[in-house]
């Protein structure tokens, strides 16, 4: 049973269009997330595999579901698209789950939708199991992100550069609305759809801001201020988007769309994987000023409910905006303060981290292990630990002098490494090992995917089991070009 309590499609028809799953002829269950299901309270224990991969390839419709998909535009890349939508997603419905809290369950590779713009609104099996896989990593890091109910084999072949199996993803998240859902309305002068889904927005996401002396405003400085936290996490660990549009910026706050995403393996500021993002809009570093670009779309949305004099709306928006670097900048530096073992706060900090990060950039440290090596100096081992991590130490020493300076603070050895490892994975979803993953389950072996996805959810714990997971490619492994999932 799923308890569906479908709000969106409860707005005006204009919203969405409905959607009818593609006939699937031999749906087989890959993984399903039993443990996201219990905290949904959906209970399908009836019928088993089989029932479970009819459920969520779309074959069999669970009572009370109600299929759409959600119309929006975006930016991409830069270049705005006045009408996207779901073409290959749609809507099952909403679920309130154990929490109280309101969960959209959406299929995505299902068949085309009345915005798939002549593509087949399928997809292949490598983008269903990436973002499974990377999802369920980053949950498991705390982050916020959308989830992974189930991975559906077709039995229906997908037609991209070759044949490949075909594959449905159940994704979780606290809503699909995005920054493109409001341009979608904005670009057709509807004021009203834009008031409509902004009520919608603070009465799901935001409702504290419903009692705000201007509501719109303070939904734009809520929205700004998990965006600008959320982009600092990702930094914090490595994490690159790879297709920053307006339209995969989710107003929950919540990371969205895996598809040409990526973790770093040597830390480089400018690194790109996105084999379509050919200036490097969107590389590690760019990411800060880009979600603040996306907001500012936003704030374009919402100017006409902020204030009714043009001018001063403008005013209440690029103060909304003028804030972003600086909740950006104070939610980086708690990040990386705890990945250093830092307690308090010093004025030297960030010379301090950004020589670190500079040291690491010159010297091709993996990022994920060089933080890891700094736990375990900290907590007693011999500085060569790190300095392996480094193709060119230069330098390490005489910052290891100023970072113990800052240590000592009366803290023991132990704790300080405990707080380091409780923030430094041993663990991440290498790109190469989920290719790896991919091109295994293409072959119709998928042991070594759910060896992965099951190791991922320890990021923190290091085991002698999980030891080749943990390590970054070798030079005939690695992976620089990621895809996205159309």
């Amino acid at each position: 049973m799923i308890a569906f309590d479908n709000s969106y499609s409860r707005l005006p028809e204009r919203f969405y269009r409905p959607a009818k799953p593609a006939a699937a002829a031999q749906p087989q269950l890959i993984r399903y997330n039993e443990a996201l299901a219990d905290q949904l309270g959906i209970a399908l224990d009836a019928g088993g595999e089989a029932r479970l991969a009819q459920i969520f390839s779309g074959q069999i419709l669970p009572v009370g579901a109600e299929p759409i998909a959600m119309a929006y535009s975006g930016h991409q890349f830069g270049h705005f698209n006045p009408q996207l939508g779901d073409g290959r997603a749609l809507l099952l419905g909403e679920v309130i789950d154990r929490e109280g809290r309101r969960r959209d369950i959406q299929l995505k590779g299902a068949g085309p939708t009345a915005f798939s713009r002549n593509g087949d609104g399928l997809a292949a099996l490598g983008p269903v199991l990436r973002e499974y896989i990377v999802s369920e990593a980053m949950a498991a890091l705390g982050i916020p992100t959308t989830r992974a109910l189930a991975a559906v084999l077709t039995g229906e072949p997908v037609i991209r550069e070759t044949v490949l199996p075909g594959a449905v993803f159940t994704r979780v998240a606290a809503s699909h609305i995005r920054v493109g859902t409001f341009q979608y309305f904005a670009a057709r002068g509807d004021t009203d759809g834009v008031k409509t889904l902004a009520d919608h927005v603070i009465a799901r996401h935001y409702p504290e801001v419903a009692i705000a002396e201007n509501p719109y405003a303070a939904l734009l400085s809520a929205i700004s201020t998990r965006q600008a936290e959320l982009i600092a996490r990702w930094l914090s660990i490595g994490f690159i988007h790879g297709v920053m549009n307006t339209d995969n910026m989710a107003v929950s706050g919540e990371t969205i769309d895996f598809g040409p995403c990526a973790f770093l393996d040597e830390y480089d500021p400018k690194k790109v994987f996105s084999s379509i993002d050919q200036r490097g809009r969107y590389a590690y570093a760019n990411q800060p000023g880009i979600g603040q670009w996306n907001i500012a779309r936003l704030a374009e949305c919402l100017l006409p409910l902020l204030d009714e004099d043009e001018e001063k709306a403008v005013a209440v928006a690029n103060g909304v905006l003028s804030g972003f670097g600086d909740i950006f900048q104070a939610a980086w530096l708690a990040a990386f303060r705890a990945k250093l073992g830092l307690a308090g706060e010093d004025d030297s900090d960030r010379a301090l981290i950004s020589d670190f990060l500079d040291l690491m950039h010159q010297g091709e440290a993996d990022f994920t292990l060089a933080f890891r090596a700094l736990g375990k100096v900290a907590g007693g081992a011999e500085e060569a630990l790190l300095a392996t991590q480094f193709a060119n130490a230069n330098g390490l020493t005489d910052w290891l002098v100023r970072w113990r300076g800052r240590l000592d603070d009366g803290r023991s050895a132990a704790a300080i490494q405990a707080r380091m490892d409780a923030v430094n994975p041993a663990l991440i979803a290498r790109n190469h090992r989920i290719e790896e993953a991919i091109q295994a389950a293409n072959y119709g072996d998928h042991s070594f995917f759910h060896r992965l996805t099951e190791a991922l959810q320890s990021p923190f714990a290091e085991a002698f089991d999980v030891a080749d997971l943990c390590q970054p490619p070798k030079a005939e492994e690695r992976v620089t070009r990621t895809f996205c999932g159309t």
